[in-house]
């Protein structure tokens, strides 16, 4: 397996200033000469390769990296009011469920790890949720749509991204106010894609939407061409795709060839990528997704977008990367409060409210209650919240122009 292991001492005045930005635990109280001490080990495995590798390297390993970066630039993690350094272990779990289990193991048993940190997606971490809280580790997952996960009711997993009802429930809000009656849908064969699909029949079937054409998919599918063009020919008004990364982008590419373009389009994970954008150019306008944040949400969403470009030298994406900055603001807030005891960083977790760059999190069990489901859309370049419109950085733009 392949292992990086991340420590970085010896602050910078302007690594400390972005830390106070960006991070949630103030820096006035703690002196610098307290960063002595055995390093944080924290560990991970997660996709550097194979199918899911895009969506875990644009939206969840980055920010692991960037928090350790500032962290240490700072003095170390904040341990109960002493700084230490953070070391992560990072493993490549290739999309592998068994090789992430496995990883997981080692990790948490023979390695002892002080901290985890989630894998990547809704598979994955249904297989090492269950370990985590066994072993007693705290579990913050930003990357996970699975109902049954928390209907598992395991004591040391949260998931901070809404799940597929609330998501399903803004969209469908959405798609009734802007008068649609048809849609067609496709949806991935997995977890992900199987619960919101449920989620969206029924909800659709409440506000009065009729769902024209409904087809599933595998993982690393090549060509949905056909069912494109099928929906095509029943011209419903919205197409609704629950899809990851590659099959986002595959979508979008071929509705632009056959010239399928409903005034509503909307496909899932990777919509809120910059990379969709780049490659979609001036055809990704109007398209929409799961988001639920842009640098123009908040002050601490601005300090964490600008930290992410100056570290990476790109932009973070517009979904699950603020789910994912948002779960470790918690982490490193019960650390600092709690120290190393798991049990009392998990309490820590379950028992308050959090501000966070997606703003209140709050937990209801495992599931984020504190933050609405989103619609985004993008806009002349950026990928705005358009529903619900409390929420929302930019106003709806009601139809979908033509694919450019």
């Amino acid at each position: 397996m392949d292992a990086r292991r991340i420590t970085r001492a010896g602050p910078t005045r302007r690594a400390i200033l972005q830390l106070a930005a960006v991070g949630p635990v103030g820096l006035a109280h703690l002196s610098l000469a307290t960063a002595q001490g055995a390093p944080v080990r924290v560990g991970y495995a997660i996709a550097r390769s194979g199918a899911l590798a895009a969506g875990a390297q644009a939206t969840q390993e980055p920010n692991y990296l960037l928090w350790a970066d500032l962290q240490n630039a700072a003095g170390g993690l904040n341990v109960a009011g002493r700084r230490r350094p953070i070391e992560l272990i990072g493993y490549d779990d290739r999309t592998d469920v068994e090789t992430c289990v496995r990883t997981y193991e080692k990790l948490m048993g023979s390695d002892k790890v002080d901290l985890v940190l989630p894998p990547y997606g809704s598979n994955a971490n249904f297989a090492v949720a269950p370990l985590a809280t066994r072993l007693g580790y705290p579990f913050l997952a930003p990357t996970v749509l699975s109902r049954q996960l928390i209907q598992m009711k395991l004591p040391y997993y949260f998931t901070l991204i809404q799940q597929a009802e609330p998501m399903i429930g803004a969209l469908v809000a959405l798609l009734k106010a802007s008068g649609v009656k048809t849609a067609g849908v496709i949806y991935l064969d997995d977890l992900f894609g199987l619960e919101s699909h449920a989620a969206l029949k029924t909800a659709a079937r409440e506000a009065g939407i009729a769902i024209v054409e409904e087809k599933s998919f595998p993982l690393g599918v090549k060509d949905l061409s056909p069912v494109l063009r099928s929906m095509k020919d029943k011209s419903p008004d919205a197409f609704l795709g629950f899809t990851y990364p590659p099959d986002t982008i595959l979508v979008s590419k071929q509705s632009k060839e056959i010239g399928f373009n409903p005034r509503i389009f909307y496909v899932g994970v990777g919509t809120a990528f910059p990379l969709y954008r780049s490659v979609m150019g001036a055809g990704a306008e109007g398209v929409m997704g799961m988001g639920s944040w842009n640098s123009k949400s908040g002050a601490g969403a601005k300090a964490y977008f600008d930290a992410y470009v100056k570290r990476f030298g790109k932009e973070p994406d517009r979904w699950a990367s603020g789910a994912g900055w948002a779960a470790l603001e918690i982490l490193t807030a019960a650390v600092g409060q709690a120290g190393l005891d798991r049990k009392a960083i998990r309490d820590y977790v379950a028992d308050r409210e959090h501000d966070t760059i997606l703003g209140k999190v709050r937990f209801n069990g495992s599931e984020n209650v504190g933050t609405p489901g989103t619609v985004s859309q993008w806009q002349k370049g950026e990928f705005e919240v358009v529903w619900p419109r409390t929420n929302a950085t930019a106003p709806l733009m009601a139809a979908k122009p033509a694919w450019a």
